[in-house]
């Protein structure tokens, strides 16, 4: 399970919308958390793929709510999204349905169970458009 892995980078992504200097951070969360190696490789992948696809992943946030841009989300909604699109858009070896199912949990123990909701809703939508293309 990867639940602490994912938590920890919520975690450090959530920080990085107000401090852009996350490498302390995240290297204490790694010990803190005792992360294994699996896990911190993890981490790593997710925290280098939002980067490097942060654009493609926010126009997809805009696209599928327009009514609740990314600019106006909670920061942790946004931070709980990214992860999971990351994995849902690149990392084929992550099932869509444990990426939905961890972000809504994540969402409840750290934003609010209408958050879980939304977030479930914006996933579920790009999933299905996943599937029938």
């Amino acid at each position: 399970m990867r639940t602490t892995a994912r938590e920890t980078v919520f975690k450090i992504l959530f920080s990085s919308q107000f401090n852009d200097d996350i490498k302390e951070l995240k290297n204490s969360l790694y010990k803190i958390e005792k992360l294994n190696k699996n896990d911190t490789e993890y981490c790593d992948q997710i925290l280098n793929t939002v980067a490097s696809n942060r654009e493609k992943l926010i126009k997809i946030i805009d696209e599928r709510s327009k009514l609740f841009p990314q600019v106006r989300m909670f920061p942790a909604d946004r931070s709980i999204i990214l992860i999971a699109l990351a994995e849902i858009m690149f990392i084929p070896d992550i099932p869509s349905a444990v990426s939905v199912n961890e972000a809504a949990n994540i969402a409840s123990k750290y934003s609010s169970e209408k958050s879980a909701s939304f977030i479930s809703g914006i996933l579920s939508e790009v999933i299905k458009e996943q599937n029938n293309v």
